[in-house]
């Protein structure tokens, strides 16, 4: 029997030993009266030593993280949605059958144990115990510590012990929620409206993305996860709402990456009669805001990277940044002939039917995008890749648009709407007639939606921000990986499943 298989059957003749004792090795009876939060302040007054006056009595309920075995007696911590706090077991506390119990408790296995405070000699608040319950058995070892690439895996695809053991993981989370709660405030206070739109779509919009394909039976039709609510929230200006936003996931049928995820989660909103320029104002004060608030201070660090969330924010035009940032001559821009031989020069691959608005984006991505480390709003983006931004009234080649990148990635993406029924439809049907093998552009034209705006849509500007991205970088996390709960990987090896994890922290 190899050791991994070993420790887990001994894991579980200790289950059986418990069980023929009597012990219910699930209980659901025990109710917790306190937090550990709530009794470490308990310990501030108390001397090294010293038992709380009074020798109230208090109840905790957690897992045991750690065990220290000395014949009569044992430490073991415990630890809860709170924090952790020593206990002290004793067999003359606790009398030998209850103690008895307790010798076959395993790291892993969540307790309620009631009793009184004290101060160890070494000054550690602690939980004299006087009564033990089981509550859940623990049949499988908690890793001593997760290290190298498998175990990082490991971490994602077992995010139940990752945050068990990791209390970094567990802050990023919290973090997140913060977050996202910040978002929903922000919004509130500025006079937006929550709503939901649908998940499953007819026809896939508001974006330029392969999307995931079901089969409705009862309608006989198919449906597509939305890769964007864009065109929805866009009908609800149409109906006269006139300041909406929607905090919910999207989907796409894309490649993973430390950016990447098939679905993640977007703050998408829209207000009529503003601008793109109004929200970059918007975009600029509620991030900055935000990070005050959950980091204390606007110079963040990025693994390692300083960041100055600051305003204000630099703001440059395409052609500002393919200028300044890659160095490129205006003159070279200014030449259609010169600007796909660049683009040729730097490995670029473009579609026959790519005009050079599509070339220009294509060198912005390869050459600027990530030197762009403190935040930079980029604006007037080509006509040819923004078919529902509203065209720019003095150069109508490039649209109202700006994208927001921070420490090299996009964070949010927002335009003046076009709200133009006929331009809109020109712009559909060239997409869908340029498509070639391009499987992103969804070659069926939304006719509900073009009837929409004949109703007539206000003008209005909208956006979408990446919440993962957003926490990413407040949380500083290296991965996407890191602020999805379960993100999505590929399927485990056969066998790698196979208690790869048993040889962990035994007491």
């Amino acid at each position: 029997m190899n050791k991994d298989n070993q420790v887990l059957t001994q894991r579980r003749e200790k289950a059986d030993a418990l069980a023929a004792l009597g012990v219910n090795l699930y209980g659901n009876s025990f109710k917790p009266a306190n937090s550990v939060q709530e009794l470490l302040p308990r310990g501030d007054s108390l001397q090294p030593e010293q038992a709380e006056p009074g020798h109230s009595r208090y109840s905790i309920a957690g897992r045991v993280l750690s065990l220290r075995k000395f014949g009569k007696a044992a430490f073991c911590h415990l630890a809860d949605a709170s924090g952790r706090l020593q206990i002290y077991l004793q067999r003359d506390t606790l009398g030998e059958e209850q103690y008895n119990v307790f010798k076959k408790w395993d790291i892993g296995d969540i307790v309620g144990v009631a009793g009184t405070l004290f101060k160890t000699k070494t000054g550690e608040l602690s939980l004299m115990a006087s009564t033990i319950t089981m509550i859940s058995k623990s049949l499988r070892p908690l890793p001593e510590k997760w290290h190298g690439l498998t175990d990082v895996e490991t971490r994602y695809r077992q995010r139940y012990v990752d945050l068990i053991v990791t209390p970094e993981s567990r802050d990023t989370f919290r973090k997140r929620v913060e977050i996202i709660r910040l978002i929903r405030q922000y919004m509130n206070d500025h006079g937006f409206m929550e709503v939901e739109t649908p998940m499953m779509q007819p026809v896939p919009g508001g974006a330029t993305a392969k999307p995931f394909k079901t089969h409705h039976n009862a309608l006989d039709m198919d449906l597509f996860l939305r890769i964007a609510p864009e065109l929805y929230l866009k009908r609800l200006l149409v109906g006269g709402f006139e300041r909406v936003f929607e905090i919910n996931r999207n989907f796409r049928n894309e490649g993973l990456s430390t950016r990447h995820n098939p679905e993640f989660t977007m703050l998408e909103f829209y207000q009529a009669y503003a601008t793109y320029d109004d929200l970059m104002d918007l975009t600029e004060e509620m991030i900055a805001s935000i990070c005050r608030e959950v980091n204390g201070t606007l110079k963040i660090s990025y693994q390692g990277t300083p960041v100055d969330l600051t305003p204000p924010w630099r703001r440059l035009t395409m052609e500002q940044a393919l200028v300044e940032i890659a160095g490129i001559d205006p003159a070279v821009l200014a030449d259609e002939a010169r600007v796909f031989a660049l683009a040729q020069e730097k490995g670029i691959k473009l579609e026959p039917q790519a005009g050079i608005g599509k070339a220009k984006t294509e060198l912005f991505e390869l050459l600027v995008e990530e030197q762009l480390i403190d935040p930079t709003f980029i604006t007037s983006y080509p006509t040819e890749v923004s078919p529902l931004a509203r065209r720019n009234e003095a150069d109508p080649t490039v649209t109202d648009r700006f994208e927001l990148f921070i420490t090299g990635r996009e964070i949010a993406n927002a335009f003046s709407e076009l709200n133009d029924p006929v331009d809109q439809r020109q712009r559909f049907e060239r997409q869908i007639a340029e498509r070639g093998s391009d499987e992103e552009v969804h070659p069926v034209l939304d006719e509900d939606y073009i009837r929409a705006l004949e109703y007539g849509m206000p003008s209005a500007a909208g956006e979408g921000i990446g919440i993962d991205r957003l926490v990413m970088l407040l949380a500083d996390a290296p991965s996407i990986r890191d602020v999805i709960l379960f993100p999505h990987l590929k399927p485990e090896a056969r066998g790698a499943a196979k208690d790869r994890d048993a040889a962990g922290a035994e007491g």
